[in-house]
């Protein structure tokens, strides 16, 4: 395994080579760049993953149906999607600096408001629109984008491989954490702590290179941002692309929200379920950077489909065994392998084929077709727990679901498109 250093290069053009020498200020050197974009996803994504702890507390407290609590993280979900496409626009054009420290200043007033909501409406707007919103300026894409940007293709999909790690790192620290506030201060103060948490993401925001790093590459091949996206969408591999991350998000957004009431339901400690979490991020730290070792050898597409495959059997096996506190916990180390390993995969396959000009962009719509499927598992679980008295349904449809994305990763074709093939020859 090659050390951290040596996965920082400078940036290189659409063909790979590199570009003018420039004279970067040192406190914007790769390797702090690298540094500051993993603590970003720590951060960004560790927050991201512990609204399951505020379920039951939260519901209980105001009187509310779980569907009211699930609809209010399904539409945060959405607009996490739907904010990230213009936030990556926005920072292929004119850096991710000002892009993410407006997201934190968001995402800080939306937990902030979250704690004093007290009627579903409000919990829609603060929970659901704010913070969705505030995650979607933060959202772990751009921070990708940006080590993208400053690691050669050659070292790339390990460098991202880190940087899902980093996210990884964040759950495992902030599911343990959340619970622990929520048992001390109760869930109101333990939702301001985490504004204040989600605020630091600003200072590290000003580390990142304020302009465009890919710039000279864009100069020797000339593409608006939307040629390049009506390339990506004529391309067939992009679009199932986006089939597959749709899947991704409905299988990770219905388990961080709806888990640990699930444990709760089959009779088991809430920390139960505190722990599981916690487990799927540790282990996910070495799984997404095993991913993006795999990736940077073997083809990524296929790596996916065996991926997804190997979900829906975790998914059949917790629902076939006894269901103790034991078999959780080895649920959550299968699952850690494999929960975020196919973000480094799916976000190298984009970088890729069409290059790093537009990364941001590209994964943008990516990542909102993942907040689709998103709000898909976190409302259908909410919808099937109140209508049925259980999450059996859920279980079931994301089963089907990632056999299905299994198949589709199959066909897409990982070869960079003819503009980066005449760029390179």
């Amino acid at each position: 395994m090659p050390s951290l250093p040596s996965l920082v290069l400078v940036p290189t053009t659409r063909g790979g080579a590199r570009p003018p020498a420039a004279a970067p200020s040192a406190w914007r050197a790769p390797l702090l760049v690298l540094a500051a974009a993993c603590f970003i996803g720590f951060l960004s994504f560790g927050i991201r993953g512990v609204f399951g702890f505020f379920l039951e507390p939260m519901t209980v407290t105001r009187g509310w149906s779980r569907e009211t609590f699930a609809i209010a993280m399904a539409i945060q979900n959405l607009m996490w999607g739907i904010a990230t496409p213009f936030a990556g626009a926005l920072a292929d054009r004119f850096g991710q600096t000002w892009v993410l420290g407006t997201g934190a200043i968001i995402y800080c007033a939306g937990l902030a408001a979250m704690a004093n909501v007290t009627s579903g409406t409000m919990l829609y707007l603060a929970g659901g629109l704010l913070v969705g919103l505030g995650v979607g300026f933060t959202s772990f894409s751009l921070a990708m984008s940006a080590i993208a940007k400053v690691v050669g293709p050659e070292r790339r999909s390990l460098a991202l491989g880190l940087g899902a790690s980093s996210g990884s790192l964040g759950q495992v620290v902030f599911s343990p954490l959340s619970l622990a506030l929520i048992e001390t201060y109760q869930w109101q103060s333990a939702l301001i702590i985490l504004a204040c948490i989600a605020l630091s993401i600003l200072p590290l925001a000003l580390i990142l290179p304020k302009g465009n790093a890919a710039s000279a590459a864009a100069a020797q091949v000339e593409q608006s941002l939307s040629q390049a996206m009506h390339e990506a969408f004529a391309h067939r591999g992009y679009l199932l692309l986006l089939a597959g991350f749709f899947v991704c998000g409905f299988h990770v957004a219905f388990i961080a929200v709806h888990f640990p009431a699930y444990v709760q339901d089959i009779g088991l400690a809430a920390s139960v379920g505190a722990y599981t979490l916690a487990i799927v991020g540790l282990v996910n730290i070495p799984g997404a950077f095993l991913a993006g070792a795999v990736g940077q050898k073997f083809s990524k597409k296929s790596t996916l489909a065996v991926i997804y495959f190997l979900r829906g059997i975790w998914i059949i096996g917790l629902i076939s065994v006894p269901q103790t506190a034991v078999t959780m916990y080895i649920f959550g180390a299968l699952l850690g392998l494999l929960w975020l390993a196919t973000v480094p995969l799916t976000t190298g396959i984009v970088a890729q084929v069409f290059g790093v000009r537009y990364m941001a962009t590209l994964t943008g719509f990516v990542i909102m077709t993942h907040q689709m499927g998103s709000f898909c598992g976190v409302w259908l679980g909410g919808w099937a727990f109140d209508h049925t008295g259980s999450y059996d349904l859920v279980w079931l449809c994301g089963i089907v679901l990632a056999f299905a994305a299994a198949i589709l990763h199959w066909p897409i074709n990982e070869q960079p498109v003819a503009r980066l093939a005449q760029a390179t020859g």
